[in-house]
């Protein structure tokens, strides 16, 4: 049903959704193998989609860690919506990453350990991309981690400019395969730099 779903979807709007099928759970394991869920007590999720990465966050957070999803498209929006109506600590918005900072500040949320994202930043316009990641590393600060995927490298380049270190891994059991890309700004060098 879900495959269905983001197809239609992506029917309607391919530059929004970015791909054809959903991430698989290689991929989603992969992603959220960069959280220490131990220690996170607010995570953020940019477009959500179907909840194949939010299924794994919920599985594994803490119950009283705090996530925020925020997702664009509608018709997903009202899927995430009614598919996790039960869980606790889970605020569901419908509307573009950009407003992030707006959502933080509305639900008293001090800061963020982890932003996973399911963002196409290939089709997303520039200043669309640039708003989202300078929102994203001021939200995260030194201490938090930003996690997307990418099907190439072309924007790492463009990531690389708002997070001081950017790990890359690869998934293959995708469709298309993917790259993971762990972020921080985490000045690991700052005193031989002084």
């Amino acid at each position: 049903m879900k495959t269905h779903a983001f197809f239609f979807q992506y029917i309607l709007s391919p530059r929004k959704i970015g791909a054809v099928f959903p991430s698989s759970f290689y991929l989603a394991e992969k992603m959220i193998g960069n959280i220490y869920f131990q220690q996170a007590k607010y995570i953020v999720e940019y477009g959500p989609g179907t909840g194949i990465f939010t299924d794994q966050i919920l599985t594994y957070r803490k119950p009283d860690t705090v996530v925020l999803l925020i997702e664009n498209n509608r018709e997903f929006y009202k899927l995430l919506k009614d598919r996790y109506k039960e869980e606790n600590n889970l605020i569901i918005i419908n509307d573009t990453a950009e407003h992030i900072d707006q959502y933080v500040e509305r639900y008293d949320i001090p800061y963020v350990d982890y932003v996973v994202s399911g963002l196409p930043f290939a089709s997303l316009p520039k200043n669309v991309s640039n708003n989202i990641l300078l929102k994203t590393k001021e939200l995260l600060g030194h201490n938090g981690k930003f996690i997307t995927f990418q099907y190439t490298l072309f924007k790492k380049e463009l990531i690389s400019r708002f997070f001081t270190q950017v790990d890359v891994k690869f998934e293959y059991r995708n469709v298309p395969p993917a790259f993971i890309l762990s972020c921080n700004n985490r000045r690991l060098d700052r005193a031989n730099n002084g």
